[in-house]
């Protein structure tokens, strides 16, 4: 074990606390490095005023030195503008805070934004250092004042974000305002390489290979084209007859989605030749920003922050690392809103420094009577010194309480190498006393600028929520550096950070020496470089192949950091490793970041999407590991990206700052394609309007990108926002006209109908980019088609027309509006079918899954797609025999043939069917989907089988007068089993060909479990009712068979289906109960 350094084992530079401030002397003479790092720097300041006689700026030449800070600087030409006398009019009414610094670099005026930030440190003194200008020019102007026109398109961005990003009424930093300044530049970079043309068509390109059982479909495709007369071929493009969706650019045409879709569903290529869109249409805001260089906020090097040899007399920042003092903090006192109902009850608050998941050290006050005001006034000491901090440590304060009866003693827990200990729980005393955690919130403890924080806090805390409120997003929740916007009924909770002369600056490096080369890690880098015994090496093997639930021992995390420089070999081995540095160790975390900069195995490694979704969860708040699996995801194409693009919005809260590689990713790639910047758009807007924790974060990148999507794309989100909040009001109306009644009457259609009018006829938009499918536009409403639906929710089914001329469809746009439901989960399902599918394609099957739009559009507000064609299971056997109809085995075959023209049809529809249920079988297995019934099962009038509802997964099955609905591993019912020619144990070729599709399906999952366990535990925290823990994602890992040989696993699913034969009695007789007794459960019929 390697023990703790000392403060005798090491000289101490002394860092002043305020508290007991000295003047000192001149400590030791300058080195020769230090007076490079000390260099005057010349610079001439172009001043707001300009001199009488010839009009032109005022201009003073200053030599600065380098460890000022800008602050400082603009101090300084103040104070030496004054004593010339110099237009005193202005100088003497004004502030230095009035003027900015701007400076030039390859024509863009940027800004010297932070003026915390030390001199030497600043991007455009490099910039004329490459230039070899031996005099820099800085602009100092005065701070410009937003036009009214800004103003006005603020409040418009504002309206469409749905939270207003400029008030600063709830921060004790200026993070917010910082970010919105940062992500200005590589919003700029993004709009100068984006290609016009190229962006206000958004071809929809796949980069996955052609599947086999498509290859035949090339030479048989059948396009038919509308031409207008007298073209000429470089004004025209292709574009998809009834879509906003462009054939265009060098790409095969087989690479299109579109026209994949077509030949995957049998159906003609209609396009229509057309003039292209004028690109001027998606016109970009002029900005009123200057630029901010990504140095800003960026700390300098632990040599030019040292105070170490330095004369204290010209020392204005402190490096962190030159602080060997523990960490401490002063809890003063909470104020509570609300005395508990209980007056017994005694309260503590517990302190804890956490890196990740990983707990650095904890404290805690002792427990005093629950009163509405309690004083401490104590100061905790952490066994964590203050140069061990990692940037990204965050101090966790939670408010819990307790019974009085046993008074449970103050307790120190820490863990510095990072296992969980204590915390939590509460039971700290040998009595096993239960606390119950009531408040939290959290304080990043080296803030965005790098800088330590210092001084008092006064800090608005979280509730817990009571067991009958929604708990389920609490463990994202609790991650959150916001603080709570409610101020006037929250709890306060006062603390007191140290405060020195100086800021605190956690340096970005280490000049001159290998990042960790120092003391006893040098020597465990040269351990870390031996070759690995073979005894052992079998050992690091079976570590590797672990899933990503697997827990890690603390013999395993030993080995994997001796052994680490044979890890950076394997990036499969990265995820294990980093999850073994002990963070709360600076010489380990300069260490991993000479690992990570220094290989490059990680850069040429094949993309493993999974891998590096893994370095983005919860558990890694370092920055550079965070950056190196944005890094990787930069070569995913278009397709993949919306197809993962809802657990990386996700993965933005597991971030420690608002300003990160993975939003500065999320923003870029939406900047390219309209579609990307269309789904994250609504994934950003719906986590707005449903998570207050991190509004600030999501509301900055949604703003980032809709300044730079152009005009064009600004017009489409106020037209979709417009509709979705005219459709919440009506539904709302609706549900308080018949909230206690079931059936819906007729009266209250009609009164939906009648308001849908008023709203035609009042400002609704003509048309509308349908928000889950924004190809497809949306014209008018179809009002006589459009009800109330029979559900607790009172969803309204609508009908709208096509609004595109060149569609050849008669079929009007069907679309469910919800409120009341949280769609996410249901997103979150169709999303990981759609990667299942992906995932079959590659193995060249064809399951025919049916992954319907549906997307979150707000605070449980939502659009989902009906599918024409398709009715319910229950409908069909309510619409021959009534509710016996779920024991009739040949009706689902009958209704099929009815609805074939022909036997060959019907052949077609029995194959589609076939493949259809079996994809659905192993996907639903595999994801637990539960609460099965006739109601949400559907099929299309072509055969496709498909599910809908999934309101229950991972096993979280529903239970009817106790007993489990759920008795079947899936649902392959008598009535199923006869469309495939076969009954109770016989067998047919339609049969033998579900079993092989099953299998093959099957086994093609269970290579990518650990992408699948990755998908799901990056969802864990973030809210979703039936995604709480890890023994739900374990789940998965025992329907995957996860460490079972491939012959094993293949009998495992067979003889669930054989189960399923054996027990599909009992589904018909729930689905029997279901029509009989209306046990509705929640469940929408979506039958046309």
């Amino acid at each position: 074990m390697e023990q703790q350094v000392s403060d005798e084992e090491e000289p101490q530079p002394v860092v002043l606390r305020e508290e007991n401030r000295r003047r000192r002397r001149k400590m030791k003479a300058f080195t020769s490095t230090f007076s490079v790092t000390m260099d005057q720097i010349p610079i001439e300041f172009v001043l707001p005023t300009t001199t009488k006689s010839s009009r032109s700026p005022d201009t003073l030449l200053l030599e600065v030195a380098g460890n000022w800070t800008v602050e400082q600087v603009k101090a300084q030409v103040w104070l030496r503008v004054v004593a010339t006398n110099l237009c005193p009019e202005f100088y003497q009414k004004y502030s230095p805070d009035h003027c900015i610094l701007l400076y030039q670099k390859k024509g863009n005026w940027c800004e010297i934004y932070d003026k915390h930030q030390v001199f030497q440190t600043l991007d455009c003194i490099r910039y004329w250092k490459a230039l070899k200008k031996d005099v820099g020019k800085i602009h100092l102007t005065c701070r410009p004042q937003p036009s009214e026109e800004s103003t006005q398109y603020q409040r418009y961005l504002n309206y469409l974000i749905g939270y207003d990003v400029t008030d600063v009424s709830n921060v004790h930093d200026d993070e917010l305002e910082f970010t919105r300044r940062k992500l200005l530049t590589p919003r700029k970079i993004e709009l100068a390489d984006r290609d016009p043309k190229l962006y206000s068509m958004d071809p929809w390109i796949t980069s996955k290979q052609l599947p086999e059982y498509l290859l035949f479909c090339q030479e048989i495709a059948n396009f038919r084209c509308l031409f207008p007369e007298d073209v000429c071929e470089a004004d025209y493009v292709l574009r998809v007859c009834g879509r906003e969706e462009y054939i265009y650019g060098n790409q095969p045409v087989r690479d299109f989605h579109w026209v994949r879709q077509c030949l995957k569903n049998g159906e003609e290529i209609h396009l229509v030749l057309e003039s292209a869109p004028n690109p001027g249409q998606d016109l970009v805001q002029r900005e009123d920003w200057a630029q901010v260089d990504d140095c800003t906020g960026v700390a300098g090097t632990h040599e030019q922050l040292t105070i170490d040899e330095k004369d204290h007399e010209r020392i204005f920042t402190i490096s962190l690392w030159d602080c060997h003092r523990k960490f401490r903090v002063k809890v003063l006192g909470i104020d509570i809103p609300a005395l508990p109902r209980n007056p017994e009850l005694i309260v503590y608050v517990e302190a804890s420094i956490f890196h990740g998941q990983q707990l650095l050290a904890q404290e805690r006050t002792s427990s005093k009577a629950f009163t509405e005001e309690v004083l401490w006034n104590t100061w905790l000491e952490f066994n964590i010194r203050i140069r061990d901090l990692p940037k990204g440590a965050r101090l966790s304060l939670q408010v819990s309480c307790g019974k009085a009866q046993t008074q449970i003693s103050k307790g120190t827990y820490q863990d510095n190498g990072g296992s969980p200990v204590g915390g939590g729980s509460g039971n700290h005393d040998g009595n096993k006393t239960k606390s119950r955690l009531l408040y939290y919130v959290n304080l990043l403890l080296v803030d965005h600028r790098s800088l330590l924080r210092q001084g008092e806090f006064i800090l608005h805390m979280w509730k817990m929520p009571e067991k009958t409120e929604d708990n389920s997003s609490v463990n994202a929740d609790k991650l959150t550096s916001a603080t709570n916007p409610d101020k006037a009924s929250s709890m306060v909770v006062a603390i007191l950070l140290d405060k020195y002369c100086y800021p605190v600056a956690l340096p970005k490096s280490r000049e001159g020496k290998e990042a960790g080369g120092e003391g006893r890690e040098a020597e465990g880098g040269k351990r870390g470089q031996r070759e690995m015994p073979n005894h052992l090496r079998k050992q690091f093997e079976s570590i590797v192949e672990t899933d990503p639930l697997h827990p890690l021992s603390q013999e395993d995390k030993e080995l994997l950091w001796h052994f680490r420089e044979e890890c950076m070999r394997h990036p499969r081995a990265y995820p294990k490793l980093l999850g073994s540095v002990r963070w709360g160790r600076q010489e380990a975390v300069l260490t991993t970041h000479g690992l990570l900069e220094r290989s490059s195995v990680w850069d040429r490694s094949v993309l493993d999407v999974g891998l590096a979704m893994q370095l983005l969860d919860c558990h890694y708040s370092d920055a550079h590991v965070r950056s190196m699996a944005v890094r990787k995801l930069e070569t995913l194409g278009d397709d993949d990206v919306l197809r993962y693009l809802l657990q990386l919005v996700q993965a933005v809260k597991f971030e420690p700052y608002h300003d990160s590689a993975l939003a500065r990713f999320l923003l870029k790639r939406a900047l390219r394609s309209k579609r990307i910047g269309h789904f994250l758009f609504w994934f950003l807007r719906s986590e707005i309007a449903q998570s207050m924790h991190y509004q600030q974060r999501y509301a900055v990148l949604l703003e980032a990108y809709l300044r730079g999507c152009g005009e064009d794309m600004l017009q489409d989100f106020r037209r979709q926002v417009e509709m979705t909040e005219a459709l919440q009001k009506v539904t709302r109306e609706i549900k308080a006209m018949s909230a206690e009644k079931y059936d819906v009457s007729a009266q209250v259609v009609f009164q939906l109908r009648q308001k849908l009018e008023n709203l035609q006829t009042s400002g609704l938009p003509e048309s509308f980019r349908v928000p889950y499918d924004p190809g497809l536009r949306a014209g008018a409403l179809v009002v006589k088609q459009c009800k109330v639906m029979a559900s607790k929710k009172r969803p309204l089914w609508l009908q709208f027309k096509r609004a595109d001329p060149t569609t050849l469809s008669s079929d009007t746009i069907g679309v469910i509006f919800k409120d009341g439901d949280d769609l996410r989960q249901d997103m979150l399902i169709l999303q990981i079918l759609l990667i299942m599918e992906s995932i079959w394609e590659e193995e060249s099957l064809d399951l025919s899954l049916l992954p319907y739009g549906c997307i979150s559009t707000g605070n449980k507000i939502g659009m989902i797609e009906i599918v024409k064609d398709a009715t319910t299971i229950a409908n069909i056997q309510q619409s021959v025999v009534g509710s016996t109809g779920a024991f009739k085995d040949e009706i689902l075959n009958q209704w099929l043939r009815d609805k074939c023209v022909s036997e060959e049809k019907f052949q077609q529809a029995v194959e589609r069917f076939v493949f259809s249920c079996g994809g659905y079988c192993v996907a639903t297995y595999v994801l637990g989907v539960g609460d099965r019934h006739n109601d949400n099962i559907m099929i299309t009038e072509s055969g496709n089988l498909f599910h809908i509802d999934f309101g229950h997964i991972l096993g979280n099955y529903k239970s009817f007068l106790g007993i489990s609905k759920e008795r079947v591993p899936f649902v392959l019912t008598p009535d199923f089993l006869y469309v495939m020619g076969t009954s109770g144990k016989k067998s047919s070729p339609h049969f033998q060909k579900f079993q092989d599709v099953c299998v093959r399906a099957y086994l093609a999952l269970r290579q990518h479990t650990n992408l699948l366990v990755i998908l799901f535990s990056m969802m864990l925290m973030t809210g979703m009712p039936q995604l709480t823990s890890k023994e739900d994602i374990e789940y998965i890992r025992e329907a995957l068979t996860v460490g079972r040989p491939e012959e094993e696993a293949q009998r495992h699913l067979l003889d669930q289906i054989e189960i399923c034969r054996d027990k599909g009695w009992t589904v018909q007789f729930n689905w029997f109960l279901h029509l009989v007794l209306g046990i509705k459960q929640g469940v929408d019929k979506r039958s046309a």
